[in-house]
């Protein structure tokens, strides 16, 4: 069986931190140390990230991180991957570990309300039932380009946003409801805010997504899963896979997801390759014509460089990465 060398590991663990700004610059030095490449953020509430390295550098970080009580309960999300799945390290201090406007503890707290946590074969089992409505509280490029079968999803850009749209379930607050992410992270204050709102049967999908797609195989998960790494998209169903996500341009299914080749659009969209190639990675034609337009490779994916930038070491690069808003 061929072991990969490399592995990507997808956590976060809301616990406070005392000197929060001081901690994420001695844990970014911890990662260099490792060679692990990856996005972390630390708030007061807790971490969320992303770290790429080989097997045993990624082994090490685990055991340093449970080592530590506030964290001795993450849940790490480990992919298997041909080659690390970030280009840098990163670790910022932010006032949440996931963007979403609710930063006052005595209102939203994770750690104090939240719904109830099922397993990947909890979930599947419930998913289905008259009773039950299946919610996803990604932004609009994340679902769609994967979701479950029959999952209600919310016109949003930004996690942020879905405090304004919980007005728009209130048809549902006599029904289980069952809330899923990526990772988990974001069900977490989604909950607790739908359970502060009246809703009275409230769960998450435990690990989200991608525990899922590791321990029921993905069952009923249409599409891909969007990630915030260099992949871009992974996999998850093997029992009953299928393609939801339709290009942008022409229409044509496809699962393939790529950032706007105009910079300062930057849009995700799916995209065909026929269209990719004719529309040189933009999204529009008036993207086309800016004049900082990057080069389409066929990939889509960029990585942000410091200036100066040598433009013959960048036309050079075989492939190019993008960096993803936030983790999740």
């Amino acid at each position: 069986m061929h072991m990969s060398k490399y592995q990507t590991l997808l956590y976060y663990c809301y616990s406070p931190i005392e000197n929060a700004e001081e901690f994420a610059a001695t844990h970014l030095e911890f990662c260099k140390s490792l060679n692990l490449v990856g996005r972390i953020i630390v708030a007061d509430e807790g971490l969320n990230g992303t770290v790429s390295g080989t097997a045993e550098a990624c082994q090490r970080y685990m055991e340093a991180v449970h080592a530590d009580p506030r964290f001795a309960k993450t849940d790490f999300k480990i992919d298997d991957v041909e080659e690390p799945s970030f280009i840098k390290m990163h670790c910022r201090y932010k006032p949440e570990i996931v963007h979403s406007g609710l930063r006052n503890p005595e209102i939203i707290n994770p750690n104090k309300q939240t719904g109830k946590h099922l397993e990947p074969k909890e979930f599947m089992e419930m998913k289905d039932r008259d009773d039950v409505v299946i919610l996803d509280v990604r932004s609009n490029y994340e679902h769609s380009v994967g979701r479950f079968k029959n999952a209600v999803t919310l016109d949003i850009e930004n996690f942020r946003e879905f405090p304004e749209k919980v007005k728009e379930l209130e048809q549902y607050k006599g029904k289980k409801i069952l809330t899923y992410c990526t990772g988990g992270i974001k069900c977490e204050k989604a909950s607790a805010l739908l359970l502060k709102e009246g809703f009275q049967d409230v769960y998450q999908l435990h690990g989200g997504i991608i525990k899922y797609g590791k321990e029921a195989g993905g069952k009923d998960f249409e599409g891909k899963c969007y990630v915030f790494d260099n992949r871009v998209t992974v996999d998850v169903n093997s029992v009953n896979p299928t393609i939801v996500s339709t290009c942008k341009n022409c229409g044509k299914v496809t699962p393939k997801m790529i950032n706007c080749a105009n910079p300062e659009c930057n849009e995700h969209f799916t995209q065909c390759d026929e269209c990719g190639w004719e529309m040189k990675g933009c999204c529009s034609t008036t993207c086309m014509e800016h004049p900082r337009r990057r080069e389409y490779d066929g990939t889509g994916y960029y990585v942000k460089i410091p200036q100066p930038v040598n433009a013959e070491k960048v036309s050079k690069r075989k492939h190019k990465k993008f960096s993803p808003q936030e983790p999740a």
